[in-house]
């Protein structure tokens, strides 16, 4: 099969197909946004790839739970995706559901900002204003050490995520607010800010 450069919209559309839960969708819009914002602040050529990636990452967590970044393959190799794309996404749940490890840079920074920004997410949720526009690093390195508050959230794996990307975790924190900061009012976190 012709391999296919997948556009945005494209991208959308699968993401609907198999996920129908807001959250799950919000959380691809979030994911999206902060890649597309390291893109940038990397000056990587191909920010739209990079975005697309984030997009679909959890394509078939919805319907296939069990089978997480696995079915992924599947799914895609079926629509002529692009091998790289493909690895990059199956990278992201190295050591978790998956044995790829993420070798390049999209591929670590779409590992370690995965789970941060669940973590900023319901950080934010709590807050008065309920928004990331005014959200600090120093309230989400508060939330990181209570281990009872989103106890879902692999923090190993962001660790590990920043020592692959050579990252200070303050700086990870700080761009993974700001990649969100663009999508706010979409990802239902824009909030009372006045």
């Amino acid at each position: 099969m012709e391999k296919v450069i997948p556009t945005r919209e494209q991208a959308f559309e699968l993401l609907k197909e198999f996920n129908k839960s807001e959250s799950l969708i919000k959380h691809a819009l979030s994911v999206e946004a902060v890649m597309r914002h390291f893109a940038e602040l990397f000056n990587e050529k191909d920010v739209e790839k990079w975005g697309i990636i984030g997009l679909v990452h959890d394509l078939d967590y919805e319907m296939y739970p069990e089978q997480h970044c696995k079915k992924v393959r599947e799914i895609l190799t079926e629509r002529g995706w692009p091998e790289d794309y493909i690895r990059a996404i199956e990278s992201h749940g190295w050591g978790i559901c998956s044995d790829v490890k993420p070798e390049e840079r999209m591929e670590k920074v779409l590992y370690t900002i995965d789970e941060l920004t669940g973590l900023i997410t319901a950080t934010v949720l709590l807050r008065p204003t309920k928004s990331i526009l005014d959200l600090e690093t120093k309230s989400v390195k508060k939330k990181w050490k209570q281990k009872g508050f989103a106890a879902g959230v692999n923090r190993e794996v962001i660790e590990k995520g920043g020592e692959l990307l050579g990252m200070e975790m303050d700086a990870i924190i700080v761009e993974t607010i700001k990649g969100m900061r663009k999508v706010a009012e979409e990802i239902g976190l824009k909030g009372e800010v006045q």
